[in-house]
């Protein structure tokens, strides 16, 4: 094919995973792969790309594009689809390229596919497998029509592996930037906590957890597995944690390799945000709660007599 271009996203000039995910992916399909990375600063982050699979990498250094923008990042996506001519491009599934795909799919005039989990290369078109149905069954979309090909890849599903390549760094010039809604300040949560979009394993509390201080059995968890601490809508909605920790279907989709629900049923809404993490454990005292059925393994059991020694055993070994 003629190539795939692969949005990566930054922070802070620090590479999300779930881009690096992306490029490795697009790596995997054969072809030449290229990268666009928006930013401020991001000279060194750049030059990196090559490593994980990027044959040029397409840099729109400015300091407009210090904090995300849909309109600046957009422009910046479609000036180097402009000059790669690719016959894909790739966005990684988090908050922003779910938001980004769309736009930039507008801008360009087709269509996009969201939220991939399985990809097959038929000649110069993708079939995309992505969850329907809050995750309850799989459906397969062609980008038949399509060119460029837009489709998200959901997070911690493909896995990022480094290369052998150097990549080239091209600057982009004849950049507009005309911003209309401009980002003056990124607010963050204190403690620099794991984000569970990124995590390889959460630890998830819900309503069995019966209070917002028994959340710190929940993080004691996590630590020892050194994982990131989630939440269920019940959860979050009675206040007793932030909403950034909240998965399912109004929260984060996760695919982490390690998910432990402990306290949460299992409702539709929060199978949809982590059924298709790769080994699912759930705690709760209801045999016939719904997570169950979806579970690799289950203990029935109260999740504050269960949790404890869990932690104990984790610490010894």
């Amino acid at each position: 094919m003629a190539g795939i271009l692969v949005f990566v996203e930054q922070r802070k000039s620090e590479i999300r995973n779930a881009s690096l995910q992306a490029l490795s992916e697009a790596k995997r399909q054969g072809g030449a792969v290229s990268a666009v990375l928006p930013g401020s600063g991001i000279g060194e982050a750049a030059a990196g790309l090559g490593a994980w699979g990027a044959d040029k990498i397409y840099v729109a250094d400015d300091p407009n594009l210090d904090l995300y923008s849909s309109d600046g990042y957009a422009e910046v996506v479609v000036k180097a689809v402009e000059q790669a001519q690719p016959s894909a491009i790739f966005f990684a599934g988090t908050a922003m390229g779910r938001d980004l795909a769309p736009t930039v799919a507008a801008r360009l005039g087709v269509g996009a596919i969201p939220d991939a989990v399985g990809l097959e290369l038929d000649g110069e078109t993708f079939s995309v497998r992505r969850p329907v149905y809050s995750g309850k069954a799989t459906t397969t979309a062609d980008t038949a029509g399509n060119t460029p090909q837009i489709i998200s890849l959901r997070p911690n599903v493909f896995a990022a592996e480094e290369s052998a390549g150097a990549g080239e760094v091209v600057a982009l010039d004849g950049l507009s930037l005309s911003i209309r809604a401009v980002v003056k300040e990124l607010l963050e949560a204190e403690g620099g906590e794991l984000d569970v979009a990124e995590a390889d394993v959460i630890v998830a509390g819900g309503r069995g957890i019966k209070g917002p201080e028994n959340f710190a059995l929940i993080k004691s968890l996590a630590d020892a597995l050194g994982g990131a601490v989630g939440a269920s809508r019940a959860a979050v909605d009675a206040g007793w944690i932030e909403h950034s920790h909240q998965v399912g279907q109004t929260g984060k989709v996760v695919s982490p390799s390690l998910y432990v629900a402990a306290g949460i049923s299992g409702a539709i809404q929060h199978l949809a945000g982590m059924s298709s993490s790769k080994v699912i454990v759930a705690i709760n005292k209801d045999p016939d709660a719904p997570i169950f059925k979806i579970a690799d393994y289950g203990i029935v059991g109260d999740l504050f007599d269960v949790i404890p020694p869990m932690v104990d055993a984790i610490k010894a070994l």
